[in-house]
């Protein structure tokens, strides 16, 4: 009896109170989801703000028939060099199609005329003057 009477006491010195340790664990646990949905709400409001940003850094294209662009080469791989210019062209717009399709014709196909369809946002306009086409010519040998 005695030693029970002391184990409640230290029972009571510890303030281990079945009652009060239940309420502040579900405390605890409540400020746990607070603090949970308090950063996905940080996260949410971040990546709003992100998105505002960037969207804000984007530049509508308007392309007219006739226009000459530039198309960027982003297939390049095989041989990269860093002198190596990855725009080609300049093409002419032949048609603009919805959602930023764009019809593609190669002036300087002679006789064949070359069209194809592009994304519009691997073009730029092309200002003018005076671009040079230069051919490449490399031998592959088998060791």
């Amino acid at each position: 009896m005695e030693l029970e009477h002391k184990a409640y006491w230290a029972l009571k010195l510890l303030n281990f109170d079945e009652a009060a340790c239940g309420e502040k664990r579900i405390l605890q646990l409540m400020e746990l989801e607070e603090m949970r949905l308090n950063a996905y709400e940080s996260s949410r409001i971040y990546k709003q703000k992100m998105k505002a940003y960037h969207d804000k850094k984007l530049q509508r294209k308007d392309f007219q028939l006739g226009q000459q662009v530039l198309l960027f080469n982003f297939r390049l791989r095989l041989f990269p060099g860093k002198l190596k210019s990855k725009w080609s062209g300049p093409f002419v717009i032949k048609e603009v199609r919805p959602h930023e399709a764009v019809e593609l014709m190669d002036p300087a196909g002679g006789n064949l005329e070359r069209r194809w369809i592009v994304n519009g946002q691997h073009l730029k306009i092309y200002n003018g003057g005076q671009l040079e086409r230069l051919t490449s010519i490399v031998y592959l040998t088998d060791p």
